[in-house]
């Protein structure tokens, strides 16, 4: 016997809050949003003073916006202020080997 208690108050609102997570998440992937493309935290330093601030980890998940481009082997990330579309800088590697096709 499986025992199911009433989908109460506080339930109901853990659960607008999952989707309303997974809701920005999803937006924020289709958005290229800098948070979701998968960059480490000391690369977050976009007034390139040397040091990653909170905020600046806070701007990684709704300001900073990521383009993805790929010739050949060559693998660049244009980093920009998602509002203006200001770049802020570019990170390019060139890649050989197995780690070409995966990306």
């Amino acid at each position: 016997m499986i025992l199911r208690g009433k989908f109460t108050r506080r339930r109901k609102a853990l659960l607008a809050l999952v989707l309303v997570v997974l809701a920005w998440l999803g937006y924020a992937w289709y958005a290229d949003i800098a948070i979701t493309q998968g960059i480490e935290q000391q690369d977050m330093d976009w007034n390139g003073d040397g040091t990653v601030s909170r905020t600046e980890v806070l701007q990684a998940f709704y300001a900073v916006g990521v383009d993805t481009q790929q010739q050949g082997n060559r693998h660049c990330r244009t980093f920009y202020w998602r509002g203006n579309r200001e770049q802020i800088r570019v990170d390019c590697k060139t890649v050989f080997g197995e780690d070409a096709k995966k990306e």
